[in-house]
């Protein structure tokens, strides 16, 4: 077990976005010691830290609700995040067939010829560049943009939509959120216009397609609906996948020992994609509404307050990891909530994720196998509220 942290972290936050980009570990680590169920005052919102209570809260949708939206800065979304049963299983249902294990793995030989592009377009410039804008970035956004029927030559336009979309949350700065504000609009633009060209087609079998044509209780989703479900769908697969490749790829980098096993080894990869999901965890927290008043761990909670399940802190749990504040490629088990949790939420496109992030550290494992560390001043963090993870990170060839 970790040593009992008693002094208490700098000011929690949970809704600011440097607060996860600052030594989040060490303030995650007090408030599983000190306060597993924490209130922040000034949000007026709970968290849970501990990994038995992150689990507790996904898979009692009775009690804790998604209804009044996953975001404690932001309103709820006419999108399945953001419902709870019925509703929520009928729209999850809809958007699985995009996901379902035989859509997924016929999507392995593109998967694997975008990764094999990427890589050789590095290998080829030589030197130093930049990992996250040259390898991590393009693969999780290139296979979403083929999912959502963007075409090859607005791919960039979708990767600085993503961008944007997320640059703004958990900030006050208004230049990042005019940002935001602008990206939104354009992608609503973009994908009315994909919409209305799969509305007059036949049934095609890329996920815009199977959303547009598919029925919910007799009637199609609306044009709003789609919106929402899309944005969903290109976030949670664009932003999240890149931050796992490029953490991942850091981490190995920082512990040789551990690249050389997977250089030597593949089909440990698997393992240590695993791994790097909970090292990562890029998907931050989720928020939750109480339906009922209950109690957790001896602190009571009235409907309609607020509880955040911090995965990242649920991730470095000494009690449900042997050796939780090391990286290791090899552990097991390895039961991370990496992927929300468990329960009604879990996220849909998680077999999607670890086809990605197998297929890629294959194909480096096998192509780049002398990459390095550059002389640089370490990675960043993006500092926001959701999504977090490095944007920068220089190798060398």
């Amino acid at each position: 077990m970790a040593a009992r942290l008693t002094a208490a972290p700098p000011t929690i936050d949970l809704v600011r976005g440097d607060f996860y980009a600052n030594d989040v570990d060490r303030s995650y680590a007090w408030l599983r010691e000190n306060a597993p169920v924490y209130h922040d005052e000034k949000n007026d919102l709970y968290a849970v830290s501990r990994h038995e209570d992150v689990m507790t809260i996904s898979k009692n949708p009775d009690i804790y609700g998604s209804h009044m939206g996953f975001r404690p800065d932001a309103p709820p979304m006419p999108m399945m995040a953001c419902m709870d049963r019925p509703e929520h299983l009928v729209r999850r249902n809809l958007v699985s067939r995009g996901f379902v294990p035989r859509q997924v793995s016929r999507l392995e030989p593109r998967v694997r010829e975008i990764c094999t592009e990427i890589i050789e377009a590095a290998r080829r410039k030589g030197g130093e560049f930049d990992f996250v804008r040259e390898i991590a970035a393009p693969l999780p956004m290139i296979v979403i943009a083929d999912l959502l029927g963007v075409k090859e030559e607005d791919h960039d336009r979708l990767l600085n939509w993503s961008d944007d979309i997320m640059c703004a949350l958990g900030a006050d700065d208004p230049v990042l959120i005019q940002r935001q504000a602008a990206a939104a609009a354009g992608w609503a633009a973009y994908n009315a216009a994909v919409v209305a060209d799969r509305r007059a087609k036949p049934l095609g079998e890329d996920l815009m397609s199977i959303l547009v044509h598919a029925e919910v209780d007799g009637e199609r989703l609306d044009d709003e609906s789609i919106l929402m479900e899309s944005l969903l769908i290109l976030i949670g697969g664009d932003e999240t996948t890149r931050h796992v490749i490029s953490g991942g790829m850091h981490q190995l980098l920082l512990h040789p020992e551990q690249h050389q096993k997977l250089i030597d080894d593949p089909l440990k990869i698997p393992m240590a994609v695993e791994e790097m999901l909970r090292w990562v965890t890029p998907l931050q927290n989720m928020m939750r509404t109480v339906k009922k008043e209950t109690e957790l761990r001896g602190v009571r909670l009235g409907e309609g307050d607020r509880i955040l399940m911090l995965y990242g802190a649920a991730n470095r749990d000494e009690n449900a990891f042997e050796r939780a504040s090391e990286f290791d490629v090899e552990r097991d088990p390895n039961p991370h909530v990496a992927f929300g949790g468990y329960g009604n939420h879990f996220c849909l496109g998680s077999s999607l994720a670890r086809l990605e992030l197998r297929v890629m550290f294959e194909e480096l494992m096998a192509r780049l196998p002398q990459l390095k560390m550059a002389n640089h001043a370490p990675p960043t963090l993006r500092p926001a509220n959701f999504v977090v993870g490095i944007e920068n990170l220089i190798v060398d060839l």
